[in-house]
């Protein structure tokens, strides 16, 4: 198991003309319940996964939730995302063809919306149902990280502006997420880049590790998925949390650490779990959303 750990909670850089780039930190910020940080160990971090491993179930799902129950859209559209989402992670139903299809439908979702509002949406969703589902294990791993002056950034498929409000809220460095075209303060429908899905994850991590002087040989990720095995396989430590099936097997052939903070059975999971990031939304908006004529309601 890593025992190193990040501090400071820093903000990201975001551009129209591109992704967003964390920016430096030039001092460290204690972290509540942690011995406090006197040095940085700026050439160690940790990444962590979201789904399923900083959270219980999918953060998008909840977000979808919170959105629902402010009725932009319905209950039933919830059922229909809910049920497509648990089939993909189930069945590992991940084609190239579902996620190109997903991720226009998820972009054909935000297209419009403010930035502003989609942040204030996302900060009041977390704390309402999202801040009890954190893993208290997971968290401490993080925690620990910090604590040792290392910085810690989530890496996840869902939009980094939710990404980056889940770190803030549970004062992380900052994270790694899709990253959606800005233009005038909303949202074209545009990528910039591709889904941080699977490969992406690891040439993101790469590209930050480049630009803040990392040396991966001494970072750590994290992770629940199989998918992940391009962003575990990047940095010199790697642990599966609460893996599923096939990265608890690759684990032990590995030699990973292996830590599991669920109770009961297994493959039970709370809520429904994420298997295509930034299109997760998809299964709702292909269920017959009418949420672009709500738009202007945000």
């Amino acid at each position: 198991m890593a025992r190193r750990s990040s501090p400071a909670p820093t903000a990201a850089i975001a551009s129209e003309a591109g992704p967003a780039v964390p920016a430096p930190i030039s001092a460290p910020v204690p972290v509540p319940g942690t011995t406090p940080v006197t040095a940085l160990d700026r050439t160690a971090a940790a990444f962590f996964d979201v789904d399923n491993t900083m959270m219980q179930g999918a953060s998008l799902y909840y977000f979808a939730r919170g959105l629902a129950s402010r009725r932009y859209f319905t209950t039933i559209d919830l059922a229909r995302f809910a049920i497509s989402q648990a089939r993909f992670r189930l069945l590992a139903a991940e084609h190239s063809g579902d996620i190109a299809q997903a991720r226009e439908a998820a972009l054909a979702f935000i297209a419009g919306w403010l930035v502003d509002d989609v942040q204030r949406l996302s900060e009041e969703i977390f704390d309402e149902l999202m801040a009890d589902r954190i893993w208290s294990g997971t968290r401490a791993l993080a925690d620990q990280h910090l604590a040792a002056g290392q910085r810690v950034w989530l890496v996840t498929a869902a939009p980094v502006e939710l990404g980056r409000v889940i770190a803030s809220r549970l004062g992380l460095t900052g994270a790694l997420g899709t990253v959606a075209e800005i233009r005038d303060g909303a949202y074209t429908g545009r990528l910039v880049g591709e889904m941080m899905h699977g490969p992406a994850k690891a040439h993101a991590i790469e590209a930050l590790a480049a630009a803040e002087g990392l040396d991966l040989t001494r970072c750590t990720a994290y992770s629940d998925s199989i998918n992940d095995v391009p962003m575990l396989t990047t940095v010199g430590t790697a642990v599966a949390v609460n893996p599923d099936g096939a990265l608890r097997r690759m684990a032990r052939t590995q030699g990973w650490d292996i830590r599991d903070f669920r109770h009961g059975r297994k493959a039970a999971k709370v809520a429904v779990p994420v298997a295509l990031g930034a299109g997760v939304l998809a299964g709702a908006v292909a269920g017959g959303m009418a949420l672009s004529r709500r738009r202007k309601k945000l």
